[in-house]
């Protein structure tokens, strides 16, 4: 990895620690990951400032703060099953394997789960990369330990719910325009707790909106 990079990398994580990541496993796993690899090569001079950048299909890879605060709310242990709603870059997907996760990770862009994909697959290949409706969650998978979602919905996705085992975790932006940041930890089959944690803006969750869905996997 070139100094300059590295150098860049090891300021954005002092960054994180003064933004109030206090999760040793989390700055330990942005340590691990190279940001810079899940985006174009002419971004790489801002691939460890704390910004979101663009990458193809009109969406972003998410500002480090905010992919490390969504990170330390899921509380991810070790061996756990992670199901992430929209693998984007799939640098998410990355730190949460880097925590030691078993990620499922599911993108509606056929481009962008292509890309992830492959790319995952050379840093860790345990984690799956499903082309699909993130609405649909991955019932093949279920239930889950815990569930992430980097993008934001209009409401908690009920069939996201039933997928998440009880006593887990789910963090979700809610809202329309722009979005809270919930923790849902579910109670029972039926009920469950509700935190919030601030207002971001995240690009829209769209159910039925697959691109190039006719491809089959």
């Amino acid at each position: 990895m070139d100094y300059l990079l590295l150098g860049a990398k090891k300021n954005l994580i002092k960054n994180l620690r003064k933004k109030g990541i206090c999760d040793e496993q989390v700055l330990a796993a942005f340590d691990k990951i190279d940001r810079h690899l899940f985006m174009d090569s002419f971004l790489w001079d801002k691939a460890y400032e704390d910004m979101a950048l663009h990458i193809n299909c009109g969406q972003t890879i998410s500002q480090p703060s905010t992919v490390a605060f969504q990170t330390q709310l899921l509380q991810v242990k070790p061996g756990e099953k992670v199901l992430e709603i929209g693998t984007g870059s799939g640098f998410q997907a990355a730190i949460l394997g880097a925590l030691g996760a078993r990620v499922f990770s599911i993108e509606r862009h056929l481009e962008l789960f292509s890309k992830a994909k492959n790319l995952l697959a050379q840093i860790n290949e345990k984690i799956i990369v499903h082309f699909g409706d993130g609405f649909q969650g991955y019932e093949r998978y279920a239930p889950f330990d815990k569930i992430i979602v980097t993008c934001g919905a209009p409401e908690i996705p009920q069939k996201l719910f039933r997928q998440l085992k009880v006593g887990g975790l789910m963090v979700i932006p809610v809202g329309i325009d722009s979005q809270v940041m919930k923790r849902i930890t579910k109670i029972d089959e039926e009920n469950f707790k509700e935190e919030s944690f601030g207002n971001y803006n995240f690009v829209p969750m769209l159910e039925d909106r697959m691109k190039d869905s006719k491809t089959v996997f």
